[in-house]
């Protein structure tokens, strides 16, 4: 028995559609067009048998097929395990440098439903509508297959404002799931991660969409234009990544990593590490929201490290490197410094537990942000 997609259910918004019917324009008349695709691991091609199978890939046959005179170029930006906070600071360098035409974004099963990551996904999203190309944007909003949790609702307040089209799993897959037409395990191994059927039918949801939007192209569309007002404080839309290339370190007792990377997946690297006891390593970061990233391991025990953030011995924070999950080893993003002072802060941090001498703790980046002056 095929599953059969409710185009109507899928669509959880249609947004404008002004510059996305440009897209299709632009395909049919046999154009050169940039596509990406930036989320987390379902985005990724997690579980997926072959790189081919997962749903980016699927929906880029869609335009492939549909539009073959159309020389397009598409982008694969996801990375496991990673969130809207994370995307806000690489979107410059893993998708906006490609200079995109359309940008799909897929982070409702890696943010939590807060108004932290609220303010994070609208930051993400404006950077991505006010960038250089102007491109299409179009939200995919996953969900979990045993609960139906996702971060729809938070995602969705912005896609509405913006007037963005967005699909949603949660309204077409997940009530077949739940009414038993649908097995779970058919689609997912882990109640998360679709498997190669469970990305085709991401996939028929997003192309469903798409079919649509294709069928009506040449119907007149609105003006597309970003607001100048935000719906939150919006302080991560200024966000930016600092690594062992430009951080300014004051003084470090850890190793600087220079092994070239391959890919962004590759995910552990242009940091700093030791694992010695004691071991230090203090720079200055500007800005009002400062996160830490670091490796959390699956190989236990791993290095703890403390962080003094301008001299403050009171309050420090805890950087934890033993993950508490088995999935492997995780790209951890840990907010330190949510709506503070706007200044250059001082960052002091100190390894207090070795842990196992095989595993360093590995500090792959600062990520700071603030408002728009």
């Amino acid at each position: 028995m095929r599953f059969q997609i409710k185009e109507e259910l899928g669509i959880s918004n249609r947004g404008n559609q002004a510059r996305l019917k440009n897209v299709m324009k632009k395909a049919a008349a046999g154009e050169k067009l940039t596509i990406a695709f930036l989320g987390g691991s379902i985005t990724q091609g997690s579980l997926a048998t072959k790189p081919e199978l997962c749903y980016a890939s699927c929906v880029s046959n869609w335009w492939r097929e549909n539009y073959k005179e159309a020389d397009f170029t598409f982008i694969n930006a996801g990375i496991g395990g990673t969130t809207s906070h994370f995307a806000a600071a690489r979107v410059k360098e893993d998708v906006l440098s490609y200079q995109p035409d359309l940008v799909f974004v897929e982070f409702s099963v890696n943010d939590d439903p807060t108004p932290f990551f609220k303010e994070t996904y609208e930051g993400l999203i404006r950077k991505i509508l006010l960038s250089e190309t102007s491109p299409a944007v179009v939200l995919i909003h996953n969900v979990r297959y045993d609960t139906g949790g996702n971060a729809q609702t938070i995602h969705g307040a912005i896609g509405r404002y913006y007037n963005l089209p967005a699909v949603s799993m949660q309204s077409t897959i997940f009530p077949s799931v739940v009414s038993g037409n649908l097995p779970i395990r058919d689609i997912t191994e882990d109640d998360l991660h679709p498997n190669d059927l469970g990305h085709e039918l991401v996939a028929e949801v997003v192309t469903s969409f798409l079919k649509a939007v294709d069928k009506a192209r040449e119907e007149k569309e609105g003006d597309f234009a970003v607001p100048e007002k935000t719906v939150t404080e919006n302080h991560y839309e200024h966000c930016i990544r600092y690594n062992n290339k430009n951080l300014s370190v004051i003084t470090s007792e850890f190793n600087k990593d220079e092994e070239p990377q391959q890919g962004i997946t590759d995910i552990f690297k242009n940091g700093f590490y030791s694992a010695k006891t004691g071991a230090v390593i203090k720079c200055r970061v500007p800005g009002s929201e400062i996160a830490i990233q670091y490796r959390k391991s699956v190989a236990h025990p791993a290095p703890v490290a403390e962080l003094v953030i301008d001299g403050d011995l009171e309050h420090k924070i805890i950087l934890d490197g033993n993950f508490s999950e088995d999935w492997g080893d995780c790209l951890y993003l840990q907010p330190v410094l949510v709506h503070g002072e706007s200044r250059v802060h001082t960052l002091e941090i100190r390894i207090a537990e070795a842990g196992d001498k095989n595993i360093p703790f590995y500090l792959n980046s600062i990520i700071a942000a603030d408002a728009a002056e």
